[in-house]
């Protein structure tokens, strides 16, 4: 089903695909907006829930991968699985085919759930996984480079080079502004950040009118 026939179907009002690099601010931004009393549907949230111990796809994934894809208790075990997605593509395809489904069709009901005026879906790869038409408008949390990498080495205290290779396997900068509908530029201060998202609150709010 298309994704225009989804929206039609669950009657899915004004929702708003927020998304930005690794260190761009884009979870300071959804808490700002989480201050208007906006909800917020977390893409990752519901990517863990999907493969939560009891869901039928982990059998699946077990299948697939083998009994190592399994710890003791039954979860996932994500460092086994991420290191064979990482050096075979097939399985990385074959691992996003099982669970992007799942996921959508999550994130999609939490949409239709909200209850504010309008929702926030905080989705990272909104732009590699082609999800812009899930939305009625793409807000891009933005900074340079430089920035995103002090900003995840300051918060996350991992090493550089793993920081570099997670911001170079994501979209380019260039990539996710293309397909902005609404775009922040978060290189000041937090005052300053509270400031584009209180107008955008008040623009998201008067499309409703």
């Amino acid at each position: 089903m298309a994704a225009n026939s989804l929206f039609n179907s669950l009657n899915i009002g004004l929702t708003i695909g927020l998304t930005g690099g690794i260190g761009s601010g884009k979870s300071s931004v959804a808490r700002l907006f989480a201050k208007h009393g906006i909800e917020i549907v977390d893409a990752d949230s519901i990517a863990r829930d999907v493969v939560a111990v009891g869901e039928p796809v982990l059998s699946t994934i077990a299948d697939y991968f083998g009994d190592n894809a399994l710890l003791e208790d039954g979860s996932l075990n994500r460092a086994f699985v991420r290191q064979l997605t990482f050096s075979d593509p097939a399985k990385k395809t074959w691992l996003n085919a099982t669970l992007h489904p799942l996921i959508r069709e999550r994130l999609l009901s939490s949409m239709h759930a909200a209850s504010s005026a309008y929702c926030i879906v905080d989705v990272p790869l909104l732009t590699e996984n082609n999800m812009k038409g899930l939305f009625t408008r793409v807000l891009v949390v933005d900074c340079s480079e430089a920035l995103q990498l002090e900003r995840a080495l300051t918060r996350d205290n991992s090493d550089e080079k793993v920081i570099k290779n997670i911001i170079a396997a994501q979209a380019k900068r260039e990539e996710r502004k293309a397909i902005a509908d609404d775009i922040i530029e978060n290189t000041g201060t937090l005052a300053e950040l509270q400031k584009q998202v209180d107008k955008l609150h008040a623009f998201y709010c008067s499309l409703l009118k």
